[in-house]
């Protein structure tokens, strides 16, 4: 009969709100990608029991046209399959969205705004976590893809927190990082490849190293370098645990996602309490 069933989750809307908010994860952007942003989700939670994890719903989806041909070449606009991606997470239920792919960020203003749903901006993340945790930093060497670099998604929030950044040359970009990127796409690892270029950076003055695209970090280690490695997809698996754990307090913290986008775009976290 129906409301007979005590497992029912919309018969119980407090326990739901107890349980924390729903993530929406826009992924697929690549699929290993994707993969690793959760597996690290689940490892940094801390908990004893599966009810302690976050709740998430994956939206992966691999046909999303590549991001760095659309910056630079003109190629296939990805947004409308970002904002169905988008569409059906915010339909489901999300309280937030997180886009785990760095080059994907050039498109959320547009994603924002039709989802109605808060982003968390994981490049907004990354500026914030380099002011706090690493206040002596002052130049950081940024490996990314040539769409990232050439549309600047990183250095409006590092230029506000007072950092600079430095590029591969077009010749490292294109025969190292691009090349790794591609190599790790494909199933493959280029560890080397994108140590070079890392050591380069550092070479030339870089006091820390921005791992800008989720590929990276799958073929570049921090025992790699003798300066930091920043992880934005690690910032921003942080940043939801942080959600998550707050929302389960007593007294929830409703700053944490209170910020506004570089390009004037505002998002607030939904509050389901």
């Amino acid at each position: 009969m129906p409301g007979d069933d005590p497992g029912r989750p919309e018969d119980d809307p407090a326990h739901l709100r107890s349980a924390g908010p729903l993530v929406g994860v826009l992924g697929g952007m690549g699929p290993a990608a994707t993969a690793d942003f959760y597996t690290r989700l689940v490892r940094e939670t801390p908990a004893t029991t599966d009810q302690d994890h976050l709740r998430v719903l994956l939206w992966c989806d691999p046909t999303v046209p590549d991001r760095s041909r659309a910056l630079l070449e003109g190629g296939t606009d990805p947004t409308p399959w970002l904002l169905r991606g988008a569409r059906v997470l915010a339909a489901a239920g999300s309280d937030v969205i997180a886009v785990p792919c760095n080059t994907a960020h050039a498109f959320l203003p547009a994603v924002a705004e039709e989802a109605g749903v808060p982003l968390v901006h994981m490049t907004e993340r990354t500026g914030r976590y380099l002011a706090r945790h690493h206040p002596s930093v002052r130049r950081v060497g940024l490996l990314a893809t040539t769409g990232t670099l050439r549309t600047k998604l990183y250095d409006g929030w590092l230029t506000d927190a007072g950092i600079s950044v430095l590029e591969p040359d077009p010749v490292s970009q294109a025969d190292e990082v691009m090349a790794a990127i591609r190599s790790i796409k494909a199933g493959e690892t280029s560890s080397q490849l994108l140590r070079t270029a890392a050591r380069r950076l550092v070479g030339r003055g870089a006091q820390a190293v921005i791992a800008g695209c989720s590929e990276v970090p799958l073929g570049l280690d921090s025992r790699d370098l003798l300066v930091p490695l920043i992880d934005p997809v690690q910032v921003l698996v942080r940043t939801l645990v942080a959600l998550h754990l707050s929302a389960r307090a007593s007294e929830p913290r409703r700053d944490i996602l209170d910020a506004e986008c570089h390009d004037g775009t505002k998002y607030r976290w939904r509050d389901s309490g």
